[in-house]
């Protein structure tokens, strides 16, 4: 597990936000947005990147610049972890099931995308156990240029693991879009913050 400092909440001033939402009965919130990947798109494929693994590379350097996205909850105690890694859903050609792949996020996104494709097509097993509580959880759906999306909920209300998801890209008006969803803990995240996200995830795309 990464790094983390526990947080005094007598003295933290999202305290009472972060109780406010953590009672109640869904406390996380699904905000999607479109994304333009036209440059981004062109700067992988001439590198010979996998496109997904980019994306997620890029989300989560994102994501960990971003305190709040950082928060979670520790044996009921609020913390703030240093860094942040990935766990994405890769498909199993052969029986077309999806399996859950655990990487540490790499300084360059070369050696993410090298490290992530690799550890995907070695994995055997479709889950490795219960899913750490320092990731970003990732799930592309390649073949749907969705507009709205919502998720399975485990009715653990502590579970502040942030949820990314990213669809079927399409193009618009010579611009190449990408929908993209970003679920988060009320407790630790506001709608300032997800477009704090959107600001930081669309200018990397810019400048990649």
């Amino acid at each position: 597990m990464n790094k983390f400092e526990i947080i005094d909440e007598s003295k933290w001033k999202r305290a009472q936000h972060c109780a406010v939402f953590r009672n109640c009965v869904e406390p996380s919130f699904c905000v999607t947005f479109e994304l333009d990947i036209t440059h981004f798109l062109k700067r992988v494929k001439s590198l010979n990147y996998s496109f997904t693994m980019s994306m997620i590379y890029a989300v989560t350097k994102c994501a960990n610049g971003i305190e709040e996205f950082r928060y979670r909850f520790v044996d009921g105690q609020v913390v703030l972890f240093d860094n942040i890694d990935t766990s994405f859903t890769y498909l199993d050609k052969e029986s077309q099931l999806f399996k859950v792949v655990n990487v540490k996020m790499q300084d360059s996104m070369e050696e993410y995308v090298k490290v992530a494709l690799e550890t995907a097509e070695n994995q055997k097993e479709y889950f490795t156990g219960p899913l750490g509580n320092d990731i970003f959880q990732f799930s592309a759906l390649p073949w749907i240029p969705y507009t709205h999306i919502s998720h399975t909920n485990s009715g653990k209300k502590d579970n502040a693991t942030p949820l990314f998801d990213f669809g079927k890209y399409f193009e618009r008006d010579g611009k190449i879009i990408l929908p993209f969803s970003a679920q988060a803990h009320h407790s630790f995240v506001d709608g300032l913050h997800i477009g704090k996200l959107y600001d930081s995830i669309q200018k990397y795309l810019n400048e990649f």
